[in-house]
């Protein structure tokens, strides 16, 4: 199986898919061709959320702003997982998240791709491809695939954490869903045995469902990723709330 996840909406993803089809016989799974444009630390959180809920797979994933110049080409390795895109910190978190016993990287040599502007075609897909092959065909050990790899130290991303002291909590908003739903870096475990919190000043409910409350009602929760979501029954967090990805947000 190759996962594939972009930024790129439609139609460049077909392309990427186009060239993995001609060159290797994997089963090719979308996970999002919609992640935030541009956003690598939004995205990198979203990917660490999803890619570990997956079997062993190779995982193409390309939100690249520097796309053309001299950042790394990498490849990640864990748990017999293997991780292809951009060294911008974009694969770091989800390959640590499936991680047994580390994760070991490589730069590969990216040639003389065709473009400058669409590395997702021109170098991610085929690495990717090679890599399935060569790993399907030889084993795990066989990632010298599409140009020799050497082993690298990745540009790092570590999402931030929110700090807690008594009762109350001080964090910033990792991601927005399509939902409008706020999710903070705040651990769910702030909202243990409480019934409200103020969020920024405000009293809020909190709510194990959305629809504890009323359409249009406020609510915080825990996720599905653990953390405190600051949302609302049947509209969006984001306007009631008033915080976008990367604002801080203080819980009490």
């Amino acid at each position: 199986m190759i996962t594939l996840a972009s930024d790129f909406g439609s139609p460049y993803p077909a392309a990427m898919r186009g060239v993995l089809l001609r060159e290797c016989e994997a089963r090719l799974v979308d996970v999002s061709h919609d992640l935030p444009r541009g956003a690598v630390r939004e995205s990198a959180f979203w990917l660490r959320e999803t890619l570990p809920t997956f079997p062993p797979a190779t995982h193409l994933a390309v939100v690249d702003p520097g796309v053309g110049t001299d950042r790394g080409v990498l490849v990640g390795r864990a748990a017999g997982h293997t991780f292809v895109g951009p060294d911008n910190g974009l694969l770091v978190p989800a390959a640590r998240a499936v991680a047994d016993d580390g994760v070991d990287w490589f730069h590969a040599d990216p040639g003389d791709p065709d473009s400058t502007t669409f590395h997702g075609r021109d170098v991610f897909a085929p690495l990717a491809a090679a890599i399935h092959e060569a790993v399907r065909s030889r084993g795990v050990g066989a990632l010298d695939a599409h140009g020799r790899l050497s082993p690298a130290e990745p540009t790092d991303l570590c999402l931030p954490e929110a700090t807690v002291e008594g009762d109350a909590a001080s964090g910033e908003v990792l991601a927005v869903d399509d939902f409008g739903n706020v999710v903070t870096n705040v651990p769910g475990s702030v909202l243990d045995r409480r019934e409200a919190v103020t969020v920024d000043g405000d009293r809020v409910p909190v709510a194990e469902t959305f629809a504890s409350v009323d359409p249009g009602d406020p609510l915080v929760t825990v996720g599905s990723h653990g953390y405190v979501e600051c949302d609302v029954n049947r509209g969006r967090g984001t306007e009631w709330f008033g915080l976008a990805v990367g604002d801080a947000v203080r819980i009490e």
